[in-house]
């Protein structure tokens, strides 16, 4: 009696509706050593649409089946799987299934289950604003190249907007973006590949999988609220302009995995709060001059995909070959970390020494040697003080999965941020964190923009 074993399969993906499919390739292995064994006609069961295009070996499945092969004891058989979606207008993915059948040569059958949904988009290639605009669309909006907003016209975003970038397409203001998200209706700017790089990999956790977001020398008065900005090339970059006039305001959003800066400012009128900005290849946080304010922030630098990786925050009075005085750069009730050893970096020109270098730190937790002088901290807490297991990393729970790629920046119970922020700043300006949380129950409240894990 010959007896072949396959292991069972399973296969996801999510593509759009109308947009070529990526193709997927499976192995199947027969495990019987001595003898060779037979896969018999290779099908879908009867009465099934067909969802599948499918290639056996390098001959396509016109009819849906293939004859008999002869599959040698401990060798493999290359299976190419695309999916042939059908048409839909659903706002969320539908969840599609099929399987194929293997039909062996005593007779068994094995069946392998391939799961998929499809995603139904609004596709624009060339968009541009040329008048007030708001878009609240149930479906995610598709960026083919780029979308541009152009000068003295605003672009609104209402709450549960979803933005799905192409590779190196990129969101270019030259007027007035604002995003009105709530919590659990965030907006959200990300790539538009949905698939799997790997098993247990989407590609949304890998950056560099579309541009980014840039608010020109034009631009002003930008409001960006719960939006959810991740896996681009960088994540927001403001180019210079007057810092008399609000360039950005960002409060209860995540900019998360990019391949560059996360955000970028040079020489204008940020502020920032309530937010989480990690993980990026370039500075998590990178400003040149101007008037930053951030409050109750989550700075994290833990990049895990490259050793070279830039720090959490860097600031200075100049770049680019240009002055740039800093007027400020406050930091109220924040956590400034990471993987680094030192996690802050500032810059002063040495050719201006009297341009304006003023930055300060209030209720902060920093990965940052100790200071020598308390001049720019003020009830500041310092990493190298907390145990070591409470340190970096060890602040947040649940703790990162660097197999997934996974990270999670709710604090953990026992980190030296729980209790020390400024309550009375905190009563004034988010008594509520990043996720809906009280910020203020107990009479405390805890640095950067997530409430503690209760243990």
């Amino acid at each position: 009696m010959r007896v072949c074993v396959w292991s069972a399969t399973r296969w996801r993906s999510t593509p759009f509706w109308r947009v070529k499919r990526p193709i997927h390739t499976l192995f199947k292995s027969s495990t019987h050593r001595k003898r060779r064994c037979a896969l018999r006609p290779f099908d879908w069961p009867v009465g099934r649409n067909r969802l599948l295009l499918v290639n056996v070996d390098g001959t396509f499945l016109a009819n849906g089946a293939t004859g008999a092969t002869e599959l040698a004891g401990g060798d493999s058989l290359r299976v190419f799987v695309q999916l042939n979606a059908p048409a839909s207008t659903a706002t969320a993915p539908t969840p599609l299934e099929d399987s194929l059948l293997f039909l062996l040569e005593n007779g068994a059958e094995q069946h392998v289950l391939l799961t998929a949904s499809t995603q139904s988009v609004i596709n624009l290639r060339g968009a541009r604003v040329e008048r007030d605009t708001t878009w609240n669309a149930p479906r995610p909006y598709r960026i083919l190249d780029s979308l541009v907003v152009e000068e003295g016209r605003t672009l609104t975003l209402s709450a549960g907007t979803r933005l799905y970038f192409h590779p190196a397409a990129r969101l270019i203001v030259h007027g007035t973006l604002r995003a009105e998200g709530q919590n659990g209706a965030p907006v959200e700017f990300r790539g538009d590949r949905l698939g799997y790089m790997f098993s247990n990999q989407p590609y949304d956790r890998i950056p560099g999988q579309w541009g980014g977001v840039v608010f020109t020398a034009k631009s002003r008065d930008n409001v960006l609220d719960h939006c959810e900005i991740h896996s681009g090339d960088f994540g927001i970059r403001c180019d210079s302009s007057s810092v008399d006039f609000q360039k950005l305001i960002l409060r209860n959003s995540l900019i998360h995995n990019v391949g560059g800066d996360g955000l970028y400012a040079r020489q204008c009128a940020v502020n920032v709060g309530n937010s989480q900005i990690t993980n990026a290849a370039g500075d998590c946080v990178r400003l040149v001059g101007g008037r930053n304010e951030f409050v109750h922030c989550t700075i994290g630098q833990f990049y895990a995909l490259a050793g070279d990786r830039g720090v959490a925050l860097h600031f200075s009075n100049y770049g680019e070959g240009s002055r740039a005085p800093l007027e400020r750069a406050s930091f109220v009730n924040c956590i400034i970390s990471g993987y680094n050893n030192d996690d802050l970096m500032r810059e002063s020109s040495k050719r201006y020494k009297n341009d304006a270098f003023n930055y300060d730190f209030s209720h902060c937790l920093l990965n940052t040697p100790k200071p020598t002088t308390d001049e720019h901290f003020r009830n500041c807490l310092f990493e190298q003080d907390s145990p070591e297991a409470r340190r970096q990393a060890g602040n947040f729970s649940p703790s990162f999965d660097l197999q997934k790629l996974l990270f999670v920046f709710t604090l953990d119970a026992k980190s030296a941020a729980v209790g020390k922020a400024d309550f009375a700043v905190t009563q004034q300006t988010f008594p509520f964190d990043r996720n809906g949380k009280s910020q203020t129950k107990g009479g405390k409240s805890d640095m950067g923009c997530y409430r503690h894990v209760e243990p």
